[in-house]
C-alpha cells in the first residue's frame, strides 16, 4: 500500500490510504490479538505506534485503518489479481493451444466456463473509468492498477500452490496456530482436488516421456509463460512439463484457484465487509499523527459517506451471491468425458468431496462463527462472478 495513489477522482472528497503494520500475537488461549499499529511504513515522531492501552479511540481508529487497508490488498491483490485475473490468463492459453478434444482441455474447461465473461464485466462495471471502484473505493482512478503491478512482482507459481503459499507464510503449522480453517479446509480441498486431476492424468500419460511429447501441453505452459507472465524471471511459472506430476499439479493449480481459491476470497465479502468500520471501502481523513486526538466525530468523519458506504454494501453484496444455475465443485452435466475410467474418477471426486463438506458441517455445529468458505459444496466450478 505504501506509495499507492488515493482515489482523486472526485474533486469535492479527498481520500486517503494508508501503509499500516500491524503486530500480532497468539496468545496462550491461541487468540489471535493485534499488540501495536503504525499507520506508516517509516517511524518517527509523526507516525506514533498505537498501543491497546492507548485512549479507546486512538486504538479503535487504529484498527479501523488496518482493516481498510486489508480490504484493499484483499479486493484488489487476493481477488481480483490472483483468482480472477490469473484465471483468465490460464484461460485464454487454453483457448489458443488445447484443440477441443485434449483430456486437459476437456478436464479444465468447466472450471475455465464464464471467467473471461465475468472479467469483461468487471472491466466495463467495477474497475473501469466511473466504474464501482472509482465511486467508492479510495484506491479507485488508478491507484489498483498500481497496486495489481507491485503485487505482480510477488506473484509466483509456487504462491497459486495452496500448501506452498501456506507454509511460505509461516502458518503450515495446526500446533502452532490451531482453529485456522482457511489452511485446514483449503488442504482437504487441494488434496482431494489433486489426487482426481492425478487420477485423469494417469488415464492418459502412462509416463513421463508421454508428457514431454504432448506438444500441446507444451505449447499451453509456454503460451501461460510467454505471454500470460511475460517471461517474468521472479514469477517462476514453468516454460515446459516433464513429469505427470509436474503436469498434476499445473493443472491442480488452474482448476483449484478458479474454484476453491475464489470462492474462499469471494463468497464471505458481505459477511465480512457488509459493516462499514470493519472494512472501510476509503478513508476521508488522513491517519493522525499524534495520539489524543481522535474521538467518536474524528471516526465518522474518517469513515465513508452514505454514498460510497452504500456502493460498497452494493458491490459486496452482489459479489457474494450465487447464480441461480450455478453448478458446483465436482459437478460436470456436459460430458465431455466419454471414457469408462474418466467417469468412475470423476465419482470418486465427488464421494471425496461430499466428505469434506460433511466433515466441515460438522465442525461448525454450535459455532458461533462457523467457517464454510471452503466447503465443496459451497465452491462453484469456476469464476464466474
Amino acid at each position: 500500500m505504501e506509495d499507492i495513489s488515493p482515489n482523486s477522482t472526485d474533486p469535492c472528497t479527498l481520500q486517503y490510504l494508508a501503509a499500516p503494520i500491524c503486530l500480532l500475537y497468539n496468545n496462550s488461549q491461541s487468540k489471535i490479538l493485534p499488540l501495536a499499529i503504525q499507520l506508516g511504513q517509516t517511524p518517527g515522531k509523526e507516525n506514533p505506534i498505537f498501543l491497546p492501552s492507548d485512549d479507546q479511540y486512538d486504538w479503535m481508529l487504529a484498527k479501523i485503518w488496518v482493516r481498510s487497508s486489508d480490504f484493499h490488498i484483499h479486493q484488489t491483490v487476493t481477488h481480483l489479481l490472483r483468482t480472477h485475473l490469473v484465471s483468465e490468463v490460464f484461460g485464454v492459453a487454453m483457448f489458443r493451444q488445447l484443440p477441443a478434444v485434449h483430456p486437459a482441455y476437456k478436464l479444465l474447461l468447466p472450471h475455465i466456463r464464464f471467467t473471461i465473461a465475468i472479467n469483461t464485466k468487471a472491466r466495463e462495471q467495477l474497475i473501469c473509468e466511473f466504474g464501482i471502484f472509482d465511486k467508492a473505493n479510495g484506491t479507485g482512478g488508478g491507484g489498483h492498477v498500481e497496486m495489481i503491478q507491485k503485487a505482480m512482482r510477488s506473484l509466483t507459481f509456487r504462491s497459486l500452490c495452496f500448501p506452498d503459499a501456506i507454509k511460505a507464510r509461516g502458518v503450515d503449522s495446526p500446533e502452532d496456530l490451531p482453529y485456522y480453517y482457511y489452511r485446514d479446509d483449503g488442504n482437504r480441498v487441494w488434496d482431494v482436488t489433486k489426487s482426481f486431476v492425478w487420477d485423469v492424468v494417469c488415464i492418459y500419460y502412462d509416463s513421463d516421456d508421454t508428457v514431454q511429447k504432448d506438444e500441446e501441453i507444451q505449447a499451453f505452459v509456454k503460451d501461460v509463460s510467454s505471454f500470460g507472465m511475460q517471461d517474468l524471471d521472479c514469477c517462476g511459472f514453468p516454460k515446459s512439463l516433464k513429469t505427470r506430476e509436474e503436469l498434476t499439479e499445473y493443472l491442480t493449480v488452474i482448476i483449484f484457484t478458479a474454484s476453491a481459491h475464489h470462492a474462499a476470497v469471494n463468497f464471505g465479502q458481505y459477511d465480512w465487509c457488509s459493516w462499514i468500520p470493519n472494512s472501510p471501502p476509503t478513508m476521508r481523513k488522513p491517519p493522525p499523527k499524534q495520539k489524543g486526538v481522535v474521538d467518536v466525530k474524528f471516526i465518522i468523519q474518517s469513515l465513508p459517506d452514505r454514498g460510497r458506504s452504500c456502493w460498497h454494501l452494493g458491490a459486496v453484496w452482489a459479489l457474494s451471491q450465487f447464480q441461480e444455475n450455478e453448478l458446483f465443485l465436482g459437478m460436470y452435466p456436459d460430458e465431455h468425458f466419454i471414457e469408462k475410467p474418466v467417469k468412475e474418477a470423476m465419482e470418486l471426486f465427488r464421494k471425496r468431496l461430499a466428505e469434506v463438506s460433511s466433515v466441515i458441517k460438522v465442525r461448525n455445529e454450535g459455532k458461533k462463527l462457523p467457517y464454510y468458505y471452503f466447503s465443496p459444496d459451497r465452491i462453484p466450478n469456476s469464476v464466474a462472478v
